[in-house]
């Protein structure tokens, strides 16, 4: 009697790295898709939209319809015409290229302190997210903690205040104020952009595809920043584009309360700030135009961002 032996089945393989890495991420590439159907899905962020790209227009045309900001002339607190579109100031100059400039200036300062805070929070966030619940988790959000509880306002006075007596410099380095602002509003982003990653990576390090990266061996530092940072940036990118309004609203503010970019120079606040002399004397557009410029554009910014939000977290709107 003849014995039969069923033959060995070969072991499978686990699959390549590569082949991980190709298949999980993409299924949820989708969500950063997503971000830009959703800014035209809803009347509220088509108008935060056009909001935005009247802003922009602004930012744009000032050079060609208004000329020089710093150029002083004959006509002084002319109210607006064809000639001089926002009117002019006690100097003369033109307010619609003062407000260009300074709409400039605060749309540069909004975009630097947002890419500065991001490319400093993004990366403590993700680790402290994958090592949640650890001493690298507490030790980054307690440093994170203390930055929060300082108010923005509060730590711009005294960072300001102490580069000013120091003769404009940061660690002895010296620093136009436009540097200073960046960095203030910057730190005052990380809190707020760390907690948004965290919470996202703790989501995705408990994922299927995240699980076979480690089982396959692939190293934590390729986990992290090679294919779970693909879906923790639609959240984040969310948020930035909110922080946006608040460091537009931010730079003009410090502006204001002379701790900004000082005059001549236009911004957004020191026009205001010169404007509140003449507000009762009838030269309206001084104060009304450059603030509907300002209110403009951190409305708009708001509207998109809400819209974006919603498309994250659908259950908001229930």
């Amino acid at each position: 009697m003849q014995s039969t032996s069923t033959p060995p089945v070969a072991a499978t393989a686990p699959p390549p790295a590569d082949t991980v890495t190709a298949a999980a991420p993409r299924r949820r590439f989708a969500g950063l898709r997503s971000l830009g159907r959703a800014v035209v899905a809803t009347w509220p962020s088509r108008i935060g939209l056009l909001l935005i790209v009247a802003y922009l227009a602004v930012v744009v045309t000032g050079p060609f319809v208004g000329g020089d900001p710093l150029a002083q002339g004959d006509d002084i607190l002319v109210p607006p015409s064809p000639e001089h579109l926002f009117g002019t100031d006690q100097l003369g100059r033109d307010i619609f290229a003062r407000t260009a400039a300074g709409a400039r200036l605060s749309l540069v300062v909004a975009l630097a302190s947002v890419i500065l805070g991001l490319a400093v929070a993004l990366p403590l966030g993700m680790v402290a997210g994958y090592f949640a619940r650890t001493w690298i988790d507490e030790l980054i959000m307690r440093c994170l903690d203390v930055i929060m509880a300082l108010p923005l306002f509060i730590l711009g006075v005294v960072f300001l205040g102490l580069s000013r007596a120091s003769g404009g410099t940061i660690l002895g380095l010296p620093a136009p104020i436009e540097v200073q602002v960046v960095t203030v509003i910057a730190i005052t982003t990380l809190p707020k952009f760390a907690r948004v990653a965290r919470a996202a990576t703790m989501v995705e390090r408990e994922e299927e595809y995240a699980d076979s990266l480690r089982v396959i061996g692939v190293s934590r530092f390729r986990i992290i920043f090679g294919e779970i940072s693909i879906n923790v940036l639609p959240p984040v990118l969310v948020q930035a584009f909110l922080w946006m309004a608040v460091a537009i609203f931010a730079e003009a503010a410090l502006s204001f309360l002379g701790l900004g970019v000082q005059a001549p120079d236009p911004t957004l606040g020191n026009l205001l700030h010169d404007a509140r002399n003449y507000v009762l004397s009838g030269a309206w557009w001084y104060s009304v135009l450059p603030g509907l410029v300002l209110m403009i554009v951190i409305v708009g910014l708001n509207l998109v961002g809400d819209a974006l939000t919603d498309r994250l977290s659908p259950q908001l709107r229930d």
